[in-house]
């Protein structure tokens, strides 16, 4: 079974699976290969006398521990894939996960900045300098379009239309959407791109945002960088740079946008999982409710 993890995760890659995703179905097979060592002779995993019963008990085992179901579902569907690899492969007739049912996702309110905190945020870089200036351009258009860290580090010179203020990025599952920019993230875009040569003297870099030493951005440098402007506001809270995302959706349908055009925007399969944000909308309904109706407050 390690041998065919090893094949399996190369297939992802030239199938142009997110690093991401090879990432986190190698590290989920590597879970079930451990898990089930014990239960083989000499710990050699056969994957053709694999049992269903076995793959259960091991989602039993990983539910114990401090993954949410959301984890485990994503589990699911690593070990439904390389399974099915397996039987392409002509390695099994059966692929024991086909009848074991998707976990439900709990569905968590996302944390969010108000309003109030995210113009403190965006303040805090030091505008006087070249990196404060990138900084700050990161920041307003990770709000301005709900771009995530992985999207923002790959964009290209060439994605931005400042005319137009649009920025194509390229999203989970390889899947490009276009996306709108706000005025002010194109401001301070245009101002960066003023000092950008400084970090790339000799233009070699197609990539939009480069490091102080004119490399392109991977999403754990920027999840860095941007942390530390985040926990000077928030760090008793938890947050995280994905929560400018969460902020871009909620606020935006707060203020009437449409929900589908939300989904598009931040590039969701389904539209189930946009609705999360909702829940604003219906906080202020509540609250609208409760001031208004006569009888809201009686008993």
């Amino acid at each position: 079974m390690k041998k065919l993890i090893e094949s399996y995760c190369n297939a992802l890659r030239l199938q142009g699976k997110s690093e991401n995703t090879q990432i986190a179905y190698r590290r989920d097979l590597e879970q079930l290969h451990c898990f089930l060592k014990p239960f083989f002779a000499d710990e050699v995993v056969s994957v053709q006398e694999i049992m269903p019963m076995q793959i259960r008990d091991f989602l039993r085992y990983m539910h114990e521990k401090p993954d949410c179901n959301r984890s485990l579902a994503r589990k699911l569907a690593a070990l439904k894939s390389f399974f099915a690899y397996c039987k392409l492969e002509g390695l099994i007739t059966q692929n024991p996960v086909d009848k074991l049912k998707r976990p439900k996702y709990e569905k968590k309110l996302p944390h969010f900045f108000s309003e109030e905190e995210i113009e403190k945020l965006l303040n805090i870089p030091d505008t006087e300098t070249p990196l404060g200036i990138r900084n700050r351009a990161i920041l307003e258009l990770i709000y301005s379009s709900g771009l995530r860290l992985d999207e923002v580090a790959k964009i290209r010179l060439l994605d931005i239309d400042f005319t137009r203020c649009l920025v194509k990025v390229l999203g989970k599952g390889n899947k490009e959407r276009i996306v709108p920019v706000g005025r002010t993230a194109i401001h301070w875009t245009e101002r960066y791109m003023k000092i950008r040569s400084s970090l790339d003297p000799l233009g070699k870099c197609d990539r939009l945002f480069l490091t102080y030493t004119g490399k392109p951005f991977d999403s754990k440098q920027l999840n860095t960088i941007l942390m530390r402007f985040i926990n000077l506001i928030a760090k008793e809270k938890g947050y995280s740079p994905h929560t400018l995302r969460h902020s871009f959706a909620t606020h935006i349908l707060k203020r009437g946008a449409d929900l589908r055009a939300v989904q598009e925007m931040l590039g969701h399969a389904n539209l189930s999982t946009t609705e999360i944000y909702t829940h604003v909308t219906i906080d202020d309904l509540k609250d609208a409710y409760h001031r208004a109706h006569p009888l809201s407050k009686k008993t």
